[in-house]
């Protein structure tokens, strides 16, 4: 009989960098007690409950009877990168050319792909924290230091500028920006940019500025740096259709860049992925161009959740809850609880059938916040509101 042999796996020591996102690990725990049996309230994953509208559907459905099933350019279908300029030159307000523009399968890549491009070893990227985890993930991975930046809550989780003035070093190449954000809902008005760029000054630093949610905003009109004099040349607008359009399972986000960075971007994107997919880009253009009823809906059904959510949770003994003002996501101060995110959280899971994310699954100063997503019904978020209730009550009080 032959022996099998054992080979041992030798990663690369930059895999040992690599990070990770929390919401896919408790959607998988929270799955599993579903199997058992357990019935689990959904409040985990930062997916917009709604189908995809049909108009957007349908012409993917035709696209795709109509032969876009070949490679398309790297960069992404003329017809979408001219749509998604025109866009975005009328929601920011600033000329923006196809050329410009780099689709590409998600939003994640624009921050994959950048930091690759524009970020050695030993260079600075300050990051938002807490916030999203692959901003830090991707940092570390490249071999850069990931400096962060704190939002606080008595600030409605904006940063402070004179703290961002202080980290800008001679090392800085990149400071990445969310509005509105992830996870606390926190919203960086006209003037908060105005200071930002003031605090950057001329130096030669990129702003990647993730603006995923820029539809999704509930107070105010929404605002982006690249619009600020003297930075669209140096602005990575990351934006895409999975959030608006309730589209993430399509995979389908893109960049807007100068055109000398937009080219580098598109040969990491033949490198990798060849393209993106070319009937999803149909249905994108679809999507940008067709009936934005649906995007109306959902903003207006996810403020009509986050004002019951907010206003439940602040009726909860020992939480507390600021209201978000764009996103889909609360995120409640739970100190006086006296636990710390993640025991909560896996009790809430565990004992309670509500399925959260701990605030240090967004970095070190989520210490001591939940995050929830109110994609979910209403029903569904008052069942849910009921349950940590009565967990608190037994647990805590």
């Amino acid at each position: 009989m032959t022996r099998a042999v054992q080979f041992e796996l030798r990663l690369a020591e930059r895999m040992s960098r690599l990070g990770t996102e929390t919401a896919f690990e408790v959607l998988n725990r929270a799955r599993t007690l579903e199997r058992q049996g357990k019935d689990i309230i959904h409040l985990e994953i930062g997916e917009p409950d709604f189908d995809t509208p049909g108009n957007v559907v349908d012409a993917a459905i035709e696209a795709l009877h109509a032969g876009w099933t070949h490679y398309g350019p790297s960069a992404g279908l003329p017809e979408l990168r001219e749509a998604i300029a025109q866009q975005v030159s009328e929601s920011r307000g600033v000329p923006v050319m196809p050329e410009e523009v780099v689709v590409v399968p998600g939003g994640k890549p624009i921050i994959f792909f950048s930091i690759l491009a524009l970020i050695d070893s030993g260079d600075e990227v300050i990051y938002p924290n807490p916030g999203f985890p692959i901003y830090e993930s991707m940092i570390h991975y490249v071999g850069a230091q990931a400096v962060p930046i704190r939002l606080r809550e008595e600030k409605d989780f904006t940063l402070d500028v004179d703290e961002l003035s202080g980290l800008i070093s001679d090392h800085t190449r990149m400071i990445i920006l969310n509005s509105p954000q992830n996870p606390t809902g926190g919203v960086l008005a006209k003037h908060d940019l105005e200071q930002i760029a003031q605090a950057i000054g001329d130096r030669n630093i990129f702003v990647l500025s993730d603006e995923i949610y820029s539809q999704l905003i509930f107070e105010g009109k929404h605002h982006s740096i690249i619009a600020e004099p003297g930075f669209k040349e140096r602005t990575i607008l990351l934006d895409g259709f999975s959030k608006s359009y309730a589209m993430t399972g399509w995979r389908m986000g893109y960049g807007i860049m100068r055109t000398d960075l937009a080219e580098q971007i598109a040969r990491l994107m033949t490198n990798s992925n060849s393209c993106t997919a070319s009937f999803s880009q149909v249905a994108g253009l679809e999507a940008l161009r067709g009936d934005q009823s649906s995007v109306e809906r959902m903003r207006f059904q996810f403020r009509e959740r986050r004002d019951l959510f907010v206003a439940g949770l602040n009726r909860i003994a020992r939480f507390h809850c600021r209201v978000p003002k764009g996103a889909f996501y609360t995120f409640p101060n739970i100190v006086a609880t006296g636990w710390n995110s993640r025991a909560i959280a896996d009790a809430l899971l565990e004992e309670a059938g509500v399925a959260c994310l701990a605030g240090t699954a967004f970095g070190e100063y989520g210490e001591g916040n939940l995050r929830f997503s109110v994609a979910n019904s209403i029903e569904n978020l008052g069942r849910a509101l009921d349950r940590i209730d009565q967990w608190t009550r037994r647990r805590l009080l």
